[in-house]
């Protein structure tokens, strides 16, 4: 799921367990990790929703996050930031954040 906006990404991430992915389409790394995403995370857990923001098309949601660098991925649990990764990240230190 793409979000464009905050209200998008608060309502995205208000319950449940959800993986946000901030990218770009010009950051190699990013690509990896939406790839592994994609591969291993999702078939295995299919009850971590993944919320993908590009940067480039939603500069307010990076800034009022604080990016400076991608990927940035962020897990939450029922609305409440668990925990943060900055840069390729093993699919199971993911995993174990959000479960």
């Amino acid at each position: 799921m793409d979000v464009k906006n905050l209200d998008e990404l608060n309502a995205a991430t208000a319950t449940g367990k959800v993986l946000v992915d901030f990218w770009a389409t010009w950051c190699g790394p990013c690509l990896m990790m939406g790839e592994k995403i994609a591969a291993e995370l999702v078939p295995s857990h299919p009850e971590i929703k993944v919320v993908k923001v590009n940067v480039d098309e939603a500069p307010d949601i990076a800034a009022s996050f604080g990016i400076m660098s991608i990927p940035a991925l962020f897990c939450y649990k029922n609305g409440q930031c668990v925990k943060d990764f900055i840069g390729v990240t093993p699919i199971d230190e993911l995993v174990a954040a959000l479960t």
